[in-house]
This record gives structure tokens, sequence and C-alpha cells, in this order.
């Protein structure tokens, strides 16, 4: 797969409605579009070898555990303690072969393959880690992808909210701490953590890159052009800056002030 044929890919994936997102084959686009030319086949194999083996658990256990024994024990599927900041981990091609990852990452196997095999599963946005939400008998449960699967208790969910910065009030609304977000959604943050690394590293293309697939996957919102465009101009690619900016135009948001001043701040430099 090349990289035009991975946006190809993204931008399918950016019209599919929110209940049909193909998430394991977005997440390997993305992949493609960082680093192109690879084979994709051992995600594939991953995946399917998680949905048989979920398949064989799902009768004798609660789909909790289930879930969680199977990607973290029989794949052996977990975070990747000691180089947390290895590009490999945000990669679904390479934690495919490392079987380490971020927790966002080891996510993408946890609900693809978790809703293949009956089980409902969710992401959950929690504040500086992602984790996955399982509809069980007793109600849902949250289980943190990149220690194992273990299941988080809701008082570690609130011990984890105050250390994370949000208010006591808040800190102790489940619903709020397990509210679910989309696939779309779990692939963006991603695709945002990739944004946040290479902005700080300097590495310009990759982050104009991983804006892009933002953008791609959530063609409505103009936020991923603005992010293109610095990008593009922390290349000195003006033009192409201005032409992010247009796009980011050209969306009807409320924000129309704040891509205006940075339109004119660019058009500025390039004239």
């Amino acid at each position: 797969m090349t990289r035009n044929d991975a946006v190809e890919v993204l931008e399918t994936a950016g019209r599919a409605e929110d209940d049909a997102f193909p998430l394991l084959d977005a997440a390997i686009a993305c992949a493609i579009h960082d680093h192109p030319l690879r084979d994709p086949e051992p995600v594939r194999v991953l995946a399917r070898n998680a949905v048989a083996r979920l398949g064989e658990r799902i009768d004798g256990e609660s789909p909790d555990d289930a879930l969680a024994e199977t990607m973290a024990a029989d794949l052996r599927l977990n975070g990747d303690l000691m180089h947390h900041d290895d590009p490999a981990n945000t990669d679904v091609i390479d934690v495919a072969e490392r079987r380490r990852g971020l927790s966002a990452a080891l996510a993408v196997f946890y609900l693809h393959c978790g809703r293949r095999a009956g089980i409902e599963a969710r992401g959950v946005d929690f504040p500086g880690h992602f984790m996955v939400r399982v509809e069980t008998p007793e109600g849902p449960v949250a289980l943190d992808p990149f220690s194992q699967g273990r299941l988080v208790l809701p008082s570690e969910l609130t011990r984890r909210a105050l250390r994370a910065g949000l208010t006591p009030h808040v800190a102790d609304r489940l619903d709020l701490l397990m509210a679910p977000v989309s696939d779309r959604q779990a692939l963006i943050r991603l695709q945002n953590v990739l944004f946040n690394r290479a902005i700080r590293s300097g590495d310009y293309q990759a982050a104009e890159r991983s804006a892009l697939r933002r953008a791609l996957l959530d063609p409505d919102d103009h936020r991923p052009w603005l992010d293109v465009a610095a990008a593009r101009e922390k290349q000195g690619g003006l033009a192409g800056a201005l032409e992010a900016l247009d796009r980011a135009r050209g969306l009807d948001t409320p924000d129309e002030t704040g891509r205006q001043r940075s339109y004119e701040r660019v058009r500025l430099r390039l004239n």
C-alpha cells in the first residue's frame, strides 16, 4: 500500500457514518500514510486470531474477562513501560509485530476484535490515558489496555481524574469519566499524540502528516487544517499553508476571526 492508497482509505473512512467507521482499516491506513510500502497483513492476522480466541472464551467468561485475557494474556498485547515515547508505540503495524504500544493504539485491537466477537466495547477518552469501556450484565466497566487489560475500579477512576486536574465534582461522576467516544475520535486521539510529539521534536513533516490524517478522518472539523497550515509554515511552505487555511475557512465554524488572522499573517509573509 502506498501513501496515496492510504489517503483514499482515510477519505472513505472520513465519509463513513460513525456506526460504520472502519476502525482497523483506517488505523492501518494511518500507519501506512506515515511510513508507506509496508505489509499490513500481520495486523489483520493478529486481529483474526484475537477474534477466534475471543469466540472460544466468550461463552464461559464475562465479556470483560474474555476480552482482557485474550488480548493481554493470549496475544501478549501490553503497554510499553520501558520505551513509552518510542514512535512504534503509536503505529498499529509496529504494535502487531512488537505486541507493545500506547493505550490508544492497543485499544484499536480491543475495540475491533471485541465487536467482531459480539462484545459491546467503546473507547473512553480519559484524561491522559485511553481506556476501553465494556458493557457487562452488571453494568459498564473500564479496562486499561496499557496495563494488561486490567479492570479499573470506579474509585481508581476518581483518583486518576483528580490527579489529572479535574474538579472533585466532575471526578465523582462515573457517567462523565466513562463517557464513550466514537471509533473515529479514538483514532483521531492517536493522531493528536503523534502531532504533539512531532511538534515538540521539531519534525514538522511528521506533524503535517498527522494533522492531515485528522482532517481526512473528520472532514467537517476545521481545526486539523489549522495544524496542517502551522506545520507547513514551519517548513517554509507558505503557499501550502495558505491552501490549508483556505480549507479551514471553507468550513462553517464559529472560529472565523482566528482563522482570518492566521490567513493574513501567512499571506503577508508570502508577499
